[in-house]
């Protein structure tokens, strides 16, 4: 046999056998979609996800609350949350798992205007500060406000949706608590104000992953979850190597979102996207559940592996 026949028959065969169809996933986004979500958008556009034999439908929601819900009860396969989030949702019975990271540092910030009366923390004190979200944003306030020996006592909290800019510019807040460092302080730049912010991280709040991918407990192990990974890690890191390239991809499935506040945050966000999405930092988890437990936003610590797994 000449040698070239063993390679041409396996050539012929391979074009004889059907292309496998690619596995489908639907993965439910905490929110419309910005430039938290580059790595999945740049994963589907730049053809990671298919390289990995994998369908990945991107859904943004109409309630962002609903993801996590909707996976723990097999409506979807996979949903981004937030760390925070996710221990309260443990807490709280909810069959859930986390098994990826996209976003690995905290977002949150407590923020105030440059010009305005609120230079340092300690200048919090008798003064309006306002939130969207009560829970974690409170045990977030609490914590700011104890490294300077003040108490949650000492500020009125103002519910104002989630219209924290225009709360802070208008003046019915002197602070907001819960804004993104990677959007707030630009939206504020571009109204004309210049924001100053705090960073919870810095004052004693345990450092914690932003956004996770989870799952449903029954899911865990299901084989389409590494090679879900693996094609945002890859995409992770053609992100981080070519920027320019990645942010055309984005914009181009998403060309309402080519403005300056979106340009920024995409800058503002690259850094803080996970290199290695499904490595698992077991005492920073445990630090954190026991930060929430201190709070009282918890009762007890769960097991790291009942709620957080390394899938393979």
């Amino acid at each position: 046999m000449k040698p070239w026949l063993p390679l041409a028959l396996a050539a012929a065969l391979a074009a004889a056998t059907p292309a496998r169809a690619a596995d489908t996933l639907t993965v439910l986004l905490d929110w419309f979609v910005n430039p938290d979500h580059a790595a999945l958008v740049v994963a589907r556009e730049g053809g990671f996800f298919a390289r990995h034999d994998l369908e990945v439908t991107l859904v943004p929601p109409a309630d962002p609350s609903q993801p996590p819900r909707l996976v723990a009860a097999g409506q979807a396969e996979v949903a981004v949350h937030y760390q925070p989030s996710l221990h309260l949702d443990v807490a709280a019975a909810l069959p859930l798992v986390r098994f990826a990271t996209l976003v690995e540092t905290p977002l949150n910030t407590l923020t105030v205007l440059k010009d305005g009366p609120v230079k340092s923390l300690v200048d919090l004190k008798g003064r309006k500060v306002g939130y969207s979200v009560s829970g974690f944003e409170d045990a977030m306030l609490g914590q700011l406000l104890k490294s300077v020996n003040l108490a949650l006592a000492d500020v009125e909290l103002v519910n104002v949706n989630f219209a924290l800019s225009s709360a802070l510019i208008s003046g019915q807040v002197d602070a907001v608590i819960g804004g993104y460092r990677n959007f707030e302080l630009t939206q504020l730049r571009l109204e004309g104000r210049e924001g100053l912010a705090f960073f919870p991280e810095e004052h004693g709040v345990p450092p914690y992953d932003e956004l996770v991918m989870v799952t449903s407990a029954d899911l865990k192990d299901d084989p389409r979850l590494p090679r879900l990974v693996a094609a945002v890690e890859e995409a992770t890191i053609f992100l981080t190597n070519h920027p320019d390239e990645a942010w055309a991809l984005f914009v181009k499935a998403h060309p309402e979102l080519d403005d300056e506040l979106n340009r920024t945050a995409w800058r503002d966000t690259l850094p803080r996207l996970a290199k290695r999405p499904a490595a698992l930092d077991a005492g920073r988890y445990e630090r954190f559940a026991a930060f929430m437990k201190e709070a009282g936003l918890i009762r007890e610590v769960p097991e790291l592996g009942s709620y957080a797994v390394v899938v393979r």
